[in-house]
């Protein structure tokens, strides 16, 4: 792995998005101050972040896997997706025919995409670790205790666009921010992902009643279990694994819509149910 950034610098960086964070100002695109940082410098801010949080209580639950689409990963100039962490902080549980409420003064630029998440049994070691290997989407649904929608309300402690030349942010700033998540949605049907033709899932997102999107999963790189694989591929250099009781979001099949106070959001998975929230 390749850095240019000191390990104060990191802490620094980090200390800034904590900050963006609490006060819902963006901060300006790390990679403007240090334009040589790299994709490995990204990840190495969003872990001393998720370091930081967790040294004041909060809790590791999963993974979130993002640009999967190969839109995405053009518009981003990269050619494989990112990644970044969940903790318990950011997870928010629907009741089944009920609305959920979510404050929408927890973000500062919320948007909502639609996923499938994967609950894991068993762990899933990739290349390098003790007992890992090179893994297959068998492997994963293996390792699946079930599959349920999920969605991932994303934001953006980095502005996207500069303030002053109005230049798109590099994916190490979209990194360095845990890969813009901020939220996860889940309570509709848990089901064992045999059961499932997993890439035919879909879903239809209405917001304030008017369908703003629909999807497949196969929008996630044909199936949504090739990105646990190879986000478990990703994390063996640091010497992690994904563990049993994880949370994974595959990634959206879906393109964000924005969202407001005030806005009603139905994300309906048909069997597999639904889940119905609106930001106050």
């Amino acid at each position: 792995m390749t850095e240019m950034l000191t390990p104060e610098l990191l802490s620094q960086l980090a200390h800034e998005l904590d900050h963006s964070e609490k006060t819902r100002v963006q901060v300006e695109h790390f990679s403007k101050r240090f334009p040589g940082m790299t994709v490995e410098d990204g990840y190495r801010v969003s872990r001393e972040w998720v370091r930081m949080q967790v040294a004041t209580g909060r809790r590791v639950i999963g993974h979130k896997i993002g640009l999967t689409s190969r839109a995405m990963q053009i518009s981003s100039q990269i050619d494989e997706p990112d990644y970044g962490t969940l903790l318990d902080s950011m997870r928010h549980q629907c009741t089944p025919g009920q609305v959920l409420d979510i404050p929408a003064d927890r973000f500062i630029a919320p948007r909502v995409e639609v996923e499938l998440a994967f609950v894991l049994k068993a762990p899933l070691r990739g290349p390098g670790l003790a007992g890992g290997r090179e893994l297959t989407v068998q492997d994963v649904l293996d390792a699946t205790d079930y599959v349920t929608p999920a969605i991932e309300i994303i934001d953006a402690r980095i502005e996207q666009f500069d303030r002053h030349t109005k230049t798109m942010r590099k994916v190490c700033d979209t990194i360095s921010d845990n890969a813009a998540n901020a939220g996860i949605v889940l309570g509709a049907e848990r089901v064992v992902p045999q059961a499932l033709d997993l890439p035919w899932c879909g879903a239809i997102l209405r917001q304030n009643g008017v369908v703003e999107e629909t999807g497949l999963a196969a929008g996630v790189q044909g199936h949504p279990a090739i990105g646990v694989a190879w986000l478990a591929h990703r994390l063996a250099p640091w010497g992690e694994a994904l563990e049993p009781g994880q949370i994974v979001l595959a990634g959206s099949f879906t393109r964000p819509v924005a969202a407001r106070a005030g806005d009603l959001f139905d994300a309906d998975y048909g069997p597999l149910g639904r889940l119905q929230f609106r930001f106050v």
